[in-house]
């Protein structure tokens, strides 16, 4: 059980009388704060509540493409140089973004 949806059981145990514990018994239980609590028993009672993220399964905008993830491994495997000065001359990504690509690709 979730930490979310252990603190949305216990607000509709309070919302239906059955327990006499208070938001901040609540927070210390959960480990969330008082006003987050009074959020959720709002979507609660409206009917809104979702126990996921929005997010979940969509990939990070500031994610690098396959293309670009291929071209830097093939400009690499044609070039001498270190990974250092690879990827200042290369200068659209961070050191540690290309770093991951070649060592993901087996090059390091």
């Amino acid at each position: 059980m979730t930490r979310k949806s252990k603190a949305v059981d216990l607000i509709i145990k309070v919302m239906n009388g059955e327990s006499y514990l208070t938001y901040k018994e609540i927070a210390k239980i959960t480990g969330y704060h008082e006003k987050y609590l009074l959020k959720l028993k709002k979507e609660v009672s409206e009917g809104t509540i979702s126990m996921t993220h929005g997010n979940t399964n969509r990939k990070p905008i500031n994610t690098i493409s396959d293309e670009e993830k291929q071209y830097i491994i093939n400009l690499y495997k044609r070039s001498n140089a270190s990974i250092r000065k690879f990827s200042k001359f290369y200068n659209k990504r961070s050191y540690s973004c290309i770093w991951h690509v070649l060592k993901e690709a087996g090059l390091i």
